[in-house]
């Protein structure tokens, strides 16, 4: 198992990433593509965001964004975690806990304490970290849980 960032890659690879994301069956997983597509991601979800991708092999296991921004308009709440999946063929195995981690990683190092997530899940990312920080409209009207974990091992900050 691998990671790639969308952005950082090659052409090919990004063609390559296009293609497996293409084969999501998820609402969420199909608007971003049209972000993409259509050169949207950066203004949509607020300028250097990342799009990382789990690989086993060449087949996308997982993939998830970090961004300025998601679904929940919040001042001051930033980076969020957003569009996580994980195709049906892998799932029950954790392996989103690998990208997760990654993300957490990543803010830290661009000097965040903390990363968010909305979602309607219950349950699911407790088990990675996550704590319940409380529920909000999102910028489309629907009710969100908002969930927040410390951008790296506190270990990490010392």
């Amino acid at each position: 198992m691998r990671i790639v960032e969308y952005f950082e890659s090659d052409a090919s690879t990004r063609q390559s990433l296009l293609r497996e994301l293409r084969r999501c069956d998820w609402a969420a997983g199909g608007f971003l593509m049209r972000l993409l597509e259509e050169g949207m991601f950066a203004k949509t979800l607020g300028g250097e965001g990342k799009l990382f991708f789990l690989l086993d092999g060449n087949a996308v296991v997982s993939f998830l964004t970090l961004t300025a921004q998601d679904c929940i308009a919040a001042p001051g709440m930033t980076p969020w975690i957003g569009f996580v999946f994980t195709f049906p063929e892998y799932r029950g195995r954790h392996l989103i806990g690998t990208l997760l981690d990654h993300a957490r990683k990543c803010a830290a190092q661009k000097g965040s304490l903390f990363v968010f997530l909305a979602t309607d899940h219950v349950g699911l990312y407790e088990k990675y970290g996550f704590s319940y920080w409380g529920s909000r409209r999102d910028v489309y009207g629907e009710m969100s849980r908002v969930y927040y974990a410390l951008a790296a091992d506190i270990s990490i900050l010392a």
